[in-house]
């Protein structure tokens, strides 16, 4: 099981990485609808919303077929709709899967992130019963179809003590209550799926639900134009007198009847429950050296109250408690059992009081000093910071075109002492490159790195750097050209200065102090 879950983290990184930086080049990150896969099913869920209480308007249960002919007929209020409704929830399941693809790609289903897998394969379960019930109640060919293979898999179970199959046998009407049932399930579920989309989203501090307002309805003017352009016709009424050789299916939600058909209903339900199985048991059988990274830890003698890391984690697993030592009103504290580890709170504590274990700002400035103190260090080269799930696979490319690479965990968890430090320490320039903002793995670290650079959020950059030598960009896993045009970029900017001479005193203690002092009380 880990090694098929590696295997498509591997592949999925791969084919998003490519498909992000071919569709970052026609849109933009900000537009890049690949980037909001989670956010298009929910404007998708909202288009399927308001054609759907319209269409409820005109349903008829006792005449199902022949009420969404007549709707399918009028070309002004009826047939346009349907097919708008019939690829909105075509979209909402292909959003799902490039959405769980990301989440499998960037390893985001372990530790505190389980409730958001498991919800969502709960999201799943309920948008294909939607779907399924859906089709029923149109009662043409294919919604006979899926109730008789539907009817078989319930009797196959010992929980009823009549066939549900024989009401298909054409031994007798159809009751409207089978088709009440349908609809009323219909209706009902999408207020059991908002419930469990807020769980869903639960463990976030400022999900994000909808995507940029441009893009939303760029996407419904989209289908609603396919759904007038190639309007829905219907299909042939449900007849159990008649078997047609062909019948026009929907895959998307249907995509088990091929598999299903010709097999017994018991191994039809042992094969399911085994998918099922492995899918709930991903993040406890692949969880890898990750899940296994330490959450964050407090230095309470050092930490000065001041709320910023609360603001800035994005998985709200940081509390301000009240604190009685005669030091800040109130102290940091992380939940170990909602840190994932990101380490964004290490870059916004200025005085590197917090962060996971080896990875605070003192840590980060560590490691920085030994990395300036290499003999292959030579003043006035060009200092690339890479996210190791993004830029850094052009690593390559960059040294190419003359920079060093510096890899870190996340842009977030970057302190801005560590561009400081490499400044001092006779570095021409530093270019951070992070991952796009919408593709960030941790939420929210180009947000807040980019904010801390340019906008003095704390922990800011401070006014001593020269910020013509500091340069931040944005490049993907695929957008290795994009990197190394940022190197360039930031090169011929610093062209004109002087090679900096390395500060002869790179007093650790000192940077750490000086950044403290200038937290505000």
């Amino acid at each position: 099981m880990p090694a098929v879950v590696e295997g498509i983290e591997r592949a999925g990184r791969r084919l998003l990485g490519a498909a992000d930086a071919f569709t970052n080049r026609l849109y933009g990150w900000r537009y890049n609808p690949l980037y909001q896969s989670g956010t298009i099913v929910v404007v998708m869920f909202l288009a399927l919303i308001g054609t759907g209480l319209w269409l409820l308007l005109f349903y008829r249960v006792g005449d199902p077929w022949g009420s969404v002919s007549r709707l399918t007929a009028n070309p002004w209020i009826g047939n346009w709709v349907r097919g708008l409704h019939r690829y909105a929830s075509a979209g909402a399941i292909v959003a799902t899967v490039l959405h769980a693809l990301r989440m499998v790609a960037q390893h985001r289903f372990w530790g505190p992130r389980a409730l958001a897998w498991l919800s969502g394969l709960v999201l799943v379960g309920l948008v294909l019963i939607l779907g399924w019930t859906g089709y029923v109640m149109v009662w043409d060919t294919f919604g006979q179809r899926l109730a008789i293979e539907g009817a078989r898999f319930l009797d196959a179970l010992p929980i009823l003590s009549e066939p549900v199959g024989r009401a298909f046998t054409g031994e007798r009407a159809i009751p409207g209550a089978f088709f009440f049932l349908n609809l009323f399930v219909h209706v009902a579920l999408p207020l059991g799926l908002g419930l469990v989309l807020w769980v869903h989203v639960s463990r976030l501090a400022r999900p994000t639900l909808l995507p940029p307002k441009r893009l939303g309805w760029t996407l419904v003017g989209l289908l609603t134009a396919v759904a007038i352009l190639w309007p829905l016709s219907m299909e042939p009424v449900a007849d159990p007198f008649y078997r047609p050789a062909l019948v026009t299916a929907d895959y998307f939600y249907a995509f088990w009847l091929p598999f299903s058909r010709g097999i017994p209903a018991a191994y039809a339900w042992l094969g399911g429950g085994l998918v099922v199985l492995g899918l709930l048991l991903v993040p406890r059988l692949s969880r890898g050296e990750r899940a296994t990274r330490p959450a964050s830890e407090v230095d309470e003698s050092i930490c000065t109250g001041c709320w910023q890391c609360y603001h800035d984690c994005p998985y709200d697993a940081i509390r301000m408690l009240e604190r009685h030592d005669g030091r800040a009103d109130v102290v940091a504290r992380v939940a170990p059992d909602l840190c994932v580890s990101c380490g964004i709170c290490a870059g916004s504590c200025a005085p590197m009081g917090v962060g996971p274990v080896a990875r605070t700002g003192r840590d980060q400035l560590e490691e920085v000093r030994t990395f300036l103190g290499s003999p292959a260090r030579v003043p006035g080269e060009v200092v690339a910071i890479t996210c190791e799930y993004g830029a850094l696979n052009a690593g390559d490319a960059l040294r190419a075109a003359g920079a060093v690479v510096y890899p870190v965990d996340c842009a977030g968890n970057l302190h801005t002492s560590v561009i400081e430090l490499a400044i001092r320490g006779g570095a021409g320039g530093v270019l951070v490159l992070a991952c796009p903002p919408r593709d960030c793995r941790n939420r929210e670290g180009p947000k807040w790195t980019g904010e801390r650079i340019y906008h003095d959020r704390d922990a800011e950059l401070q006014s001593r750097v020269d910020r013509r030598r500091v340069a931040m960009a944005y490049a993907g896993p695929g957008e290795g050209r994009e990197a190394v045009e940022a190197v360039r970029a930031l090169k011929a900017s610093i062209a004109a200065l002087a090679v900096p001479e390395p500060d002869a005193d790179l007093d650790l203690v000192a940077i750490c102090e000086t950044t403290a002092a200038a937290e505000p009380s």
